[in-house]
């Protein structure tokens, strides 16, 4: 019999996959450390190589018996310049440069910028960010093919350095011909998670919902400020959202992305969708063994705000030490979860109920559980619907999330909290509390003697329609 694998933390971890971490032995070996679910940064990487990792992840679930989620990170609009004679260029503070659209090389006096659409939006005095805002160049004069350009902030202009465009919205859609490429390759290799880049706007979120159907969840990052203005309906048009903060913070202050921060994840909880921090959490494992403290406390900081699950980026893609930096986020998240403060602080602010029996029955879930000092409470769903409701709660016991569907499994691996287990459908109500005490007790979840708290919707199979509670006890 498989050892049966259960995090004891609620918190989830995320890790990217790269050249440090791509092979079969240390994708068991992140896993068994503690990742959740696994990211594809199509940014990088070829389909083949993608293909490869993903079915090592597959074989990695099978061996485990462990549903584990896939989230594809599609590349999204890339704005960078065009190239120098030089292969690159010194501007000084106060250096005069001409941007256009004409693809030669371009020297000290002009520059390719190859984007009519950031033309189309240019304004004087609308500001130029170019290689992570190491550059800041400000518009003086424009027209819809050319800009006069002053440098603000001084350094190295190299070829094909990224551009942002701070608080202006591009008449472009988040989808590229390649992220379209990528998407139906992903969709069809069966991933989970499909993560929008660069989203400016409600309507890229359709645009991508229309592409994906149901045949994956659809993961909205958070990078540019000018979402924010919408971020509400993002939120309602997305099934999870990332608080992409290396990008977010070029074009936002650095001392405004902790509030930005905050404020995504707060109305990501109120929606009740799963939310992901970030981004050079735990940079300096790159190239040491341990974090800074600073770091540790990013990291717990973002747990403390309530966040779903936190994510690992270039520390386990092309760092030094992908297996500690697992390793450490685990021991993080775990000690933050065993602080008295810590479910008090998520729950200070009280999630309102919307005037539904699936939230009735949500709500008393918790209330229930906790009164009675149950082990669990268990749900029963098709859609994960019902699990995500239980989640958004942050109840002090464990979710157990009997699905019958392993799809829905692997997308619950991003949710607070959630212990997903295939199971085959139910056809009476003795039958549901009867494997539910069974299962509770084979996870180790809860033991002869103890009280789990069940929720269903019935008829059984209808998605979205928890309407039953019951308290059981679980039985030799």
């Amino acid at each position: 019999m498989k050892p049966i694998i259960r995090r004891d933390r609620s918190a989830k971890i995320v890790a990217t996959i790269g050249p440090s971490s791509s092979n079969q032995a240390m994708i068991e070996a992140l896993f068994l450390a503690g990742v959740d679910t696994y990211r594809l940064n199509f940014s990088h990487g070829t389909h083949d190589d993608h293909a490869r990792t993903f079915e090592a992840i597959r074989q990695v679930e099978r061996t485990h018996d462990h549903p584990i989620g896939v989230l594809m990170d599609l590349q999204g609009p890339k704005l960078r310049i065009g190239t120098f004679i030089e292969g690159r260029v010194a501007v000084p503070n106060g250096h005069r440069l001409r941007l256009d659209l004409d693809p030669a090389p371009g020297d000290t006096r002009r520059v390719c910028l190859p984007h009519p659409e950031i033309f189309a939006v240019m304004q004087p005095g609308m500001a130029l960010l170019v290689d992570d805002g190491k550059v800041r160049l400000r518009v003086e004069d424009c027209t819809a093919s050319s800009a006069e350009v002053v440098v603000e902030v001084g350094g190295i202009l190299s070829n094909r350095k990224g551009v942002n465009t701070p608080n202006v919205i591009l008449p472009i859609s988040a989808l590229t011909p390649k992220d379209k490429a990528d998407l139906e390759f992903g969709l069809n290799l069966g991933i989970d998670w499909v993560a929008m880049s660069f989203v400016q706007r409600p309507e890229d979120l359709i645009e991508g919902r229309a592409l994906i159907g149901n045949r994956a969840a659809l993961l909205a990052k958070i990078e540019k400020p000018a979402a924010l203005d919408s971020l509400e309906r993002i939120v309602e048009l997305s099934d999870a959202i990332m608080v992409a903060r290396g990008d977010l913070g070029v074009e936002a202050p650095p001392e405004d992305v902790p509030i930005l921060q905050r404020r995504i994840v707060h109305v990501s909880r109120l929606a009740g969708k799963p939310v992901i921090v970030a981004t050079q959490m735990l940079e300096s494992m790159i190239k040491a063994p341990t974090p800074t403290r600073a770091e540790a406390s990013d990291v717990a900081h973002a747990l403390y705000e309530g966040a779903d699950a936190v994510m690992l980026s270039a520390e386990t893609a092309a760092g030094e030490y992908p297996l500690e930096a697992v390793t450490m986020m685990n021991r993080i998240v775990h000690r933050v979860q065993q602080d008295p403060l810590y479910l008090k602080t998520i729950n200070t602010e009280l999630m309102p109920l919307l005037e539904t029996d699936p939230d009735a029955i949500t709500g008393a879930a918790k209330q229930v559980a906790e009164t009675i000092h149950a082990a669990a409470i268990v749900t029963y769903t098709t859609s994960g619907s019902t699990a995500l409701r239980a989640s958004r709660e942050r109840p002090e016991v464990p979710i157990l999330c009997l699905t019958s569907h392993i799809e829905t499994a692997r997308k619950l691996s991003l949710a607070w909290g959630i212990h997903a287990v295939v199971s085959r459908d139910v056809k009476t109500f003795g039958d549901m509390v009867g494997r539910a005490c069974r299962i509770a007790r084979a996870q180790g979840i809860a033991w002869p003697g103890s009280r789990v708290v069940v929720t269903a919707g019935v008829p059984f199979g209808t998605p979205g329609a928890t309407n039953t509670l019951r308290i059981a006890v679980v039985h030799d």
